[in-house]
């Protein structure tokens, strides 16, 4: 039975798998964490004051250049990949 399995084209699938199937939604989760805002607690009165579901009320800064930079930088690499996909598709996908 294991004549006819071959090793090397079952690793490709699964390491393709891996990347495209945990991959991508891995960096797309981390570009929408680093395009978040952090949150700190606030006082009630405080002015641009936010309740979260859990009846917290805290004010949400907004997150540093770097960090935008970073999230679209993952966005980007994810667009690429499934345009690449695409592309690999239509044209007949060998």
């Amino acid at each position: 039975m294991s004549e006819f399995i071959e090793i090397d084209s079952l690793l490709k699938v699964v390491v393709a798998g891996l990347i495209i199937g945990a991959g991508l939604p891995a960096l797309f989760a981390l570009g929408v964490r680093l395009a978040a805002g952090r949150t700190t607690p606030a006082a009630v009165d405080a002015e641009g004051v936010h309740m979260t579901p859990s009846g917290e009320v805290v004010t949400v800064a907004r997150p540093s250049t770097v960090r935008i930079i970073a999230a679209g930088v993952c966005f980007l690499v994810v667009v690429l990949a499934i345009a690449g996909g695409i592309v690999f598709l239509a044209n007949g996908g060998h």
